[in-house]
C-alpha cells in the first residue's frame, strides 16, 4: 500500500499552527518566533513534509534557479566556484544552471536569451568580454560580476591581482632572483592586465629592468604554457625565474623544460596563479597564489541572493584576499 503523502495541513496540525503560519515559516523564517520556527520544523521532519518547490516559485513568479557564465567549462579553475555557489543555492532553495560564453557564434545573442528567457532569477558571470550593453539592459534578473570585471557599474565579486601579481615576484626577488619573466593570459583579458600590472609593479618597486623578451605570450591554458616553455628553451639570454599568470601556463611550462631534459627549479623557478587542484601533486609541486574558489563561489551565491530577494539590480562590489602558497617549484638562482 502506499504511503500517504504528508501535506501542509498535517504539518500544520502536529505543529499546532495555523497552515498560514507554517508557509510563512518556510517562506520568512525571519518574520517567526523560535519557539513557533522550531515546532514547525519538527513537525515537518515528523511527517516526512516535502514543499512544492515549483508550486511556490510559481506563487512567487520565481524560476527557482540561477545561471552561471562561464568562459571555458573545461576549466579546472571553476570546480571549486561551482561546490561553493551550489552549496549555498541549494541550501536556498535555488538549482544552479551553468553555460559555456564560448560556445556558438554568437556570444551575445545567447547571453539575451539567458537574460530575456525567464529561465532563471539572477545570473553570476565570469566572462568579462560579454557585451555590457546587453548585461546593463534594464528587463532582466540581477547580474553579479565574479572573478573578472566590466565597465558599466556591475556589482562583482573579486581579488586583488594586481596584489597577488607583486607577492609572486616579491618572493622571487626575496630569493635571490633578478631575471624574471611573465607568462601572460590572453591579450586584453582583465586579469591579465592586472597580473602583468602587478609583475611590472613589483620589478620596478625591487629596481629590476622590465624586458619585453621575457614577456610571453599565453592564454591561460597548458598548451601556452608549454609553448612558451619551448621559447624559452631557445633564448639564449633566458630570465632564471617565471611568474605565471595561471597555474595551467605554469603546469605546461614545466612540463616543456622537464621534456628538454632541465629541471625546475634548479633550472629556473616557476610560480603560479590560482591554486588548482592538480598543482599541489606535480614533481615538484607549484608554489602558487591561492584563490579562495569555494569562497568566491558561496559569497557570489549570497550576493546574488541577496539581490534577487531585495528585487534590486544593483548592489556592493566586494574583494576577497588572496593567499601565498610556498612548495617545492622556487629556488635560489645557481647563479647566487
Amino acid at each position: 500500500m502506499d504511503r500517504k503523502v504528508a501535506t501542509i495541513q498535517d504539518v500544520a496540525r502536529v505543529a499546532g499552527v495555523s497552515t498560514a503560519t507554517v508557509s510563512r515559516t518556510l517562506s520568512k523564517p525571519s518574520v517567526v518566533s523560535t519557539t513557533t520556527r522550531d515546532a514547525v520544523l519538527s513537525a515537518i521532519e515528523a511527517t516526512g513534509y516535502r514543499p512544492n518547490t515549483m508550486a511556490s516559485n510559481l506563487r512567487r513568479q520565481r524560476a527557482g534557479s540561477v545561471i552561471a557564465l562561464v568562459p571555458n567549462l573545461a576549466n579546472p579553475f571553476f570546480s571549486q566556484i561551482f561546490a561553493g555557489l551550489s552549496s549555498v543555492l541549494t541550501e536556498a532553495g535555488f538549482g544552479l544552471l551553468v553555460a559555456d560564453t564560448q560556445t556558438g557564434s554568437d556570444p551575445d545573442e545567447r547571453l539575451s536569451h539567458y537574460l530575456t528567457s525567464g529561465m532563471a532569477d539572477g545570473l553570476v558571470v565570469f566572462d568579462g568580454t560579454l557585451s555590457p550593453e546587453v548585461l546593463a539592459r534594464g528587463q532582466r534578473p540581477p547580474v553579479l560580476m565574479a572573478c573578472e570585471w566590466m565597465d558599466g557599474g556591475l556589482p562583482s565579486l573579486t581579488v586583488d591581482n594586481v596584489a597577488g601579481a607583486r607577492m609572486a615576484v616579491d618572493h622571487l626577488v626575496a630569493q635571490g632572483h633578478r631575471r624574471i619573466g611573465h607568462i601572460g593570459g590572453p591579450e586584453g583579458n582583465v586579469l591579465s592586465l592586472a597580473r602583468v600590472q602587478g609583475y611590472r609593479a613589483a620589478m620596478t618597486k625591487a629596481g629590476l629592468a622590465v624586458r619585453d623578451d621575457w614577456i610571453f605570450e599565453g592564454d591561460f591554458s597548458m598548451d601556452s604554457g608549454a609553448q612558451a616553455g619551448r621559447d624559452w628553451l631557445r633564448r639564449g639570454d633566458r630570465p632564471t625565474a617565471l611568474f605565471c599568470a595561471s597555474d595551467e601556463m605554469a603546469v605546461g611550462f614545466v612540463g616543456a623544460v622537464h621534456r628538454a631534459g632541465l629541471s625546475v627549479p634548479r633550472d629556473v623557478s616557476v610560480i603560479g596563479f590560482d591554486n588548482i587542484e592538480v598543482v599541489q601533486h606535480l614533481s615538484p609541486a607549484l608554489t602558487t597564489i591561492r584563490q579562495p574558489r569555494h569562497l568566491i563561489g558561496a559569497r557570489a551565491a549570497e550576493m546574488l541572493l541577496d539581490m534577487i530577494t531585495m528585487g534590486s539590480l544593483s548592489g556592493p562590489s566586494e574583494k576577497i584576499p588572496l593567499e601565498f602558497i610556498e612548495r617545492d617549484s622556487v629556488t635560489a638562482p645557481q647563479s647566487a
